[in-house]
């Protein structure tokens, strides 16, 4: 049986697998950009906006810090405590564009070993976790092969 696919935040991302990104909200009144999304009033203290326009992100961005998650986070993170808990990567990444810094998951086999501040990475589709029902997607971030 093939499960359907459920973001774990409705709205922050978008679905398609070629075309996705990170979702944000841009203040029509000064142009600020902010995610998580903004829906009722401009985080820009001289703005006194009160509309704003979705745009995708930048999908690709700088490491700006990273860490490993070596213990199992309390509720309401999703863990099944059968399960043997494995570290994780936490990236936080400067999208280029925009200048914001988003954090995300490293990308399965991505390990502090593997990044560095600076690197170039990108924002991919993941898998938060799977239960008798959906797959529950969200955003990873992996390295970026940078060719000279």
């Amino acid at each position: 049986m093939t499960k359907d696919h459920k973001p774990v935040v409705p709205g922050w991302f978008t679905t398609s697998g070629e075309d996705f990104s990170l979702l944000g909200t841009r203040c029509t009144a000064c142009g600020t950009v902010f995610f998580p999304r903004r829906e009722t009033f401009c985080g820009n203290p001289a703005c006194s906006g009160t509309e704003f326009a979705e745009v995708p992100l930048s999908r690709r961005g700088t490491v700006w810090s990273y860490t490993n998650a070596g213990y199992r986070p309390p509720a309401p993170f999703v863990s099944d405590p059968d399960v043997e808990w494995r570290p994780y990567t936490i990236v936080a990444v400067r999208l280029e564009a925009e200048g914001l810094i988003v954090l995300g998951q490293g990308a399965p086999g991505v390990g502090v070993d593997d990044l560095k501040v600076g690197d170039t990475v990108e924002i991919v589709p993941g898998v938060l976790y799977e239960d008798d029902e959906y797959v529950h997607t969200t955003w990873n971030v992996r390295p970026v092969e940078v060719r000279a």
